[in-house]
């Protein structure tokens, strides 16, 4: 018996150092930044611009980009549309002591699903008064994306989930709206009960509320360097334009208001004036 019990023990003993060995590599690992990296349409780029001693300043198409990180390290942060071409896209850098340049990125593929739903038909089909509403409504909400304020310190800007529930529609499902296509989704759908507190998830300022015709109540948060988030649909706000939000602190309530077919949060996150995935942005 007693090879048999050494044999065991040295088993055991090989086993044992090999979970030591995996847990200190799996504590080892460096945790991924938020947004994460998906350069693909509707995702994000995280592009890596070097060491300058002030922030650079980045633009694509003249609309100012996203720069995070310090002197060591620089990287802006590129919203991708959900129209973007696949190929190759570039980005226009200028730092303090050099003259600009540009850098290029890849765009990969991505199939998103289809969703079908059926909602009044006065809101697919607007009548002549409705149309003018959205219009208007419209051209505000314009100049509210545009919104640029100085960038957020540090390299993360991961978010946590504004309300708890499940997922139940995701971004970029191309939409369609009792037969007809519509834009693609540009949010993420969280159910939840009508009433169920609504979160900021991360440090903002308030910058638009109103009643819209597609998106009911709505509040729009501004984090810093052109990185906005959206909340409609919802059956009560608690704040007002310039309010200072922490993490955390509440914004609103869940409800069914605009374009709904029941409550739900639509949460919205935006980059350069782009509509991304929220769910790269999650901690």
């Amino acid at each position: 018996m007693e090879p048999n019990f050494y044999s065991s023990l040295l088993s055991r003993r090989t086993l044992l150092l090999a979970l030591a060995a995996t847990s200190v590599n799996a504590r080892a690992a460096p945790a991924e930044q938020a947004p994460r990296h998906s350069s693909v349409p509707g995702g994000v780029a995280r592009i890596a611009l070097g060491p300058a001693p002030s922030r650079p300043v980045a633009q694509q198409a003249q609309v100012p980009l996203l720069v995070v990180g310090d002197s060591s390290a620089w990287t802006a942060v590129v919203g991708i549309a959900l129209a973007a071409p696949v190929g190759t896209a570039a980005i226009e850098v200028r730092t303090s002591d050099a003259a600009s340049r540009s850098l290029h990125y890849e765009v990969r593929l991505k199939k998103y699903r289809e969703q079908r739903l059926r909602v009044a038909p006065g809101q697919v089909d607007l009548s002549a008064q409705d149309q003018a509403r959205y219009e208007r409504e419209r051209e505000h909400q314009l100049k509210v994306m545009a919104t640029f304020s100085a960038p957020p310190g540090g390299d993360s800007l991961a978010m946590a989930a504004p309300v708890g529930g499940p997922r139940s529609s995701s971004f970029g499902l191309r939409r369609v709206f009792n037969g007809q296509s519509r834009n693609p989704h540009s949010g993420m759908d969280i159910a939840a009960a009508s009433g169920t507190p609504v979160l900021a998830p991360l440090a903002a300022t308030v910058i638009d509320t109103g009643d819209y015709f597609f998106n009911g109540a709505t509040v729009w948060l501004d984090h810093g360097g052109g990185l906005l988030s959206l909340y409609c649909h919802l059956s009560e706000t608690s704040v007002r334009v310039g309010d200072v939000l922490r993490a955390g602190d509440r914004l609103g309530a869940v409800g069914a208001t605009g374009r709904a077919t029941g409550p739900h949060l639509h949460w919205g996150v935006m980059l350069n004036r782009t509509m991304v995935d929220p769910a790269l942005f999650l901690a």
